[in-house]
């Protein structure tokens, strides 16, 4: 049986969630109380309808969580945003009975009811579950951005009818082996002789980057310095749940890095800031298209990597695309393939 997830249902979506994680099926958290209620259930876009479980004879032998956005970016709305899907688990020995499939069917038909026309597995959705690693310490990234290919879900998925859309490559760093880039500074004097200065930037200049975000085509970019410039000129930690890392609050404004030229900010990283887990964390990375091939990016990531030694982070994890010629910089960075996922979507 097919139906809502409730309270009493919890410990039993922990067992099959748990199963999973222990047998390497997949490289999510393993899931307890406290971690359900702060990824999920704390999310302002998060509704119980969207949570399903499987019941046989009494039992959870399978779970579903979906979301439907509530909090949308500039141009976001219900009908134009997808709905979500964050992962589905089925219990070992109830597999290949159709329950996976059954669960799937049932999210579809809710987001279809909610005027969804999408459905889709992507880095867009608010809900974002940490995985670890392979072949390290416990170093954590704190989402996936579709789905892992090496996990059984990826071609389940696609017999469902969801396509493969793009793949998204995680890289990983462990910064006690970065070297600082050795052209930096002579990299920044030859920028600064074209106007363009690069470091930390002070919120109190109030620059334009909104030319540099509808160039991109990015409002979470835009939202994020909006909502970081905003700290800096009050002095207090950045406190919007969205765009804080683990939901840490952190002890102050976090450092923004950027280029700056004519009163506009035309590339930036971070805010800059170092997880519990000892993962230094940014929310990405971006040139204006109009300063593009001129070494910002370079020297942007490069300081960003410098930051993060110097607050203490032990490693750094990013996605890109398989085909962006950004990896170059990465890699020279030192950075390494870790992990391959795959961002899919089908039609309701």
């Amino acid at each position: 049986m097919i139906r809502l997830m409730e309270p009493k249902d919890l410990q039993g979506v922990i067992e099959v969630w748990n199963e999973a994680v222990e047998a390497g099926e997949v490289v999510y958290y393993p899931l307890n109380e406290e971690y359900f209620h702060k990824k999920f259930e704390m999310d302002p876009n998060y509704d119980s309808k969207y949570s399903l479980v499987a019941e046989e004879d009494g039992k959870i032998v399978g779970f579903i969580n979906g979301v439907a956005k509530k909090v949308f970016l500039g141009g976001e709305t219900n009908e134009n945003t997808p709905g979500y899907l964050t992962c589905v688990f089925v219990k070992k020995d109830y597999r290949r009975q159709g329950i996976g499939s059954a669960l799937v069917n049932a999210l579809g038909e809710a987001f279809k009811a909610a005027g969804k026309s999408i459905y889709a597995c992507n880095g867009n959705n608010p809900i974002n579950l940490d995985w670890i690693i392979p072949g390290t310490p416990g170093h954590d990234h704190n989402n996936a951005p579709g789905v892992d290919e090496d996990c059984a879900g990826f071609a389940f998925l696609q017999t469902m009818g969801f396509a493969p859309m793009h793949r998204e490559v995680a890289m990983y760093l462990d910064l006690a082996t970065y070297e600082p880039w050795t052209e930096l500074e002579q990299k920044r004097a030859a920028l600064r002789e074209q106007g363009i200065e690069t470091g930390c930037y002070d919120a109190n200049l109030d620059y334009d980057y909104d030319g540099m975000c509808d160039r991109v085509g990015s409002e979470y970019w835009r939202s994020v310095l909006k909502t970081e410039i905003a700290c800096h000129k009050q002095g207090i930690p950045c406190d919007d749940i969205r765009f804080i890392p683990n939901g840490k609050i952190p002890a102050g404004p976090r450092p923004i890095l950027a280029a700056t030229c004519d009163n506009r900010i035309v590339g930036f990283t971070g805010p800059v800031d170092k997880q519990t887990s000892g993962r230094g964390w940014f929310s990405g990375i971006c040139t204006d298209p109009q300063f593009e091939r001129r070494g910002i990016a370079s020297v942007l990531f490069n300081l960003l990597m410098q930051e993060f030694v110097k607050d203490g982070a032990a490693f750094s994890t990013l996605f890109t695309g398989d085909d962006n010629h950004a990896q170059r910089i990465y890699k020279n960075a030192g950075f390494r393939v870790v992990k391959c996922f795959n961002i899919m979507r089908k039609t309701l």
